[in-house]
């Protein structure tokens, strides 16, 4: 780290985003968003170089909504990280699906690059080098107490390999986290590093909790889900049929975590059809199965907030919506997604990269303080629609832990990945560091 920051103050930032997100205060958040963006507009080369080619001065800025996003792809051509070579603590490797450039356009050979970077771009994989674990697992375990653990989780069963085995993983790190905190002992990860599924000794894992009688949190990628409902080990057969098997009947209070996963794949399965089988197979209710949106690029996490909505009576989201009381049906298409404190989420037209309007489609775009060591401000492919700001038409409780800034509708990729304003700003970025 450069003299103009030492170690000292950079922890010390630390120290105090951590003790805001875990009693946070809405008032404070601009403040704090400011101290870590101009702290990453020092330390960080990658976002340095971005803010320097939007001729902009990190000092003079007094409002987060002013510094520019940088593009989550920028995880796959540069190492975009704050500290020294080799101080991180974890490195977590993305999918391979995102439009790679040209030779032409790509920076020169270990520019701005890391340890394990230049590995991770030639693979067509991101890598996101995480320097402070305890950051990780304060957001992890934080917004999973508010949107999971209703009960609280007694096992966890994870349909993904262990942590050891897939230390590259942020998904599966989250997954290890939630062991630690709520397993009973009795729980575990039913998949080989390869991802392959250990059906029989899940099955017999289910078998266990249904007999102890204990809340159950299970988790796993959409696709992961799919397998095992076909009775396949491999993710690499691609047929679809999600008939059949017995009824196991989970106890009460148990929970899914659908992680999402299809991206890449030739076939999809509706959500609806998924949810309703898996729903069929482990008897648990439509509404106890909760989408998780996350990606490796940030350490925070979005979930469909089903749980609290069936705690809680009833409540119109938006005009025309349906409700999500505990007896009602619950419509897919009317399910949101809700961030934690520290994070605000904005939706912008995919050309200008300018907010649209409430209710408009537009790309995704966060800021997650804490991705405190690397980019905070990412502009992602994916879209969505903003469900308005606090003062809007939807009612939600306990505003201080459920901040409208991060509530949205997920809609999908970006069509062919390609959004012309995050394209712009990637070529702007390649030029600038390759000056």
């Amino acid at each position: 780290m450069r003299s103009g920051a030492p170690e000292t103050e950079a922890f010390a930032l630390r120290d105090d985003l951590v003790r805001w997100m875990r009693e946070p205060d809405p008032a404070g958040f601009g403040a704090l968003a400011l101290r870590v963006l101009r702290f990453q507009a020092a330390e960080n080369p990658v976002y340095r170089a971005l803010v320097r080619a939007r001729g902009l001065d990190p000092a003079r800025i007094d409002r987060w909504e002013d510094f520019p996003p940088l593009p989550a792809r920028a995880f796959r051509e540069f190492s975009v990280y704050c500290g020294p070579p080799g101080s991180e603590e974890a490195r977590f490797l993305t999918s391979g699906t995102t439009t790679r450039f040209s030779a032409a356009t790509r920076p020169a050979a270990g520019a701005l690059e890391g340890s394990g970077a230049s590995a991770a771009r030639e693979a067509g994989r991101g890598l996101h080098c995480v320097r402070d674990l305890s950051i990780y697992r304060t957001s992890l375990l934080v917004q999973a107490e508010r949107y999971l653990a209703h009960p609280r989780p007694r096992r966890v069963l994870a349909l993904l390999p262990s942590p050891g085995d897939r230390p590259d993983s942020s998904l599966v790190h989250m997954a290890g986290v939630f062991h630690q905190e709520w397993d009973d002992g009795r729980g575990g990860f039913f998949a080989n590093p390869g991802w392959e599924l250990r059906r029989d000794a899940f099955r017999s894992a289910l078998d266990d909790a249904r007999r102890d009688g204990v809340p159950t949190l299970l988790i796993g990628t959409a696709f992961a889900w799919v397998h095992w409902l076909e009775g396949r080990e491999s993710i690499e057969e691609d047929r679809i049929s999600l008939t059949g098997g017995d009824r196991i009947g989970l106890p009460e209070g148990s929970v899914l975590v659908e992680t999402g996963g299809f991206k890449g794949r030739s076939r999809r399965v509706p959500r609806e059809e998924l949810y309703a089988a898996l729903a069929r197979r482990l008897g648990i209710p439509g509404r106890r199965i909760v989408n998780e949106y996350g990606m490796t690029e940030m350490l925070s996490q979005f979930y469909e907030p089903v749980l609290l909505e069936a705690d809680g009576p009833a409540r119109t989201r938006t005009a025309g919506a349906s409700s999500m009381g505990l007896d009602t049906p619950d419509p897919l298409e009317d399910r949101w997604h809700e961030g934690p404190p520290w994070v605000r989420t904005r939706v912008l037209d995919p050309v200008t990269l300018d907010p649209v309007e409430t209710g408009a489609p537009g790309l995704l775009c966060h800021l997650d303080l804490a991705n405190l060591f690397s980019a905070s401000y990412l502009l992602t492919e994916d879209r969505g629609v903003s469900l308005g700001q606090p003062s809007g038409s939807l009612e939600v409780p306990d505003a201080g832990v459920r901040d409208r800034g991060a509530a949205f509708r997920l809609i999908g990729r970006a069509p062919g990945a390609e959004a012309r304003g995050c394209s712009l700003v990637m070529e702007a970025l390649l030029e600038e560091t390759r000056g």
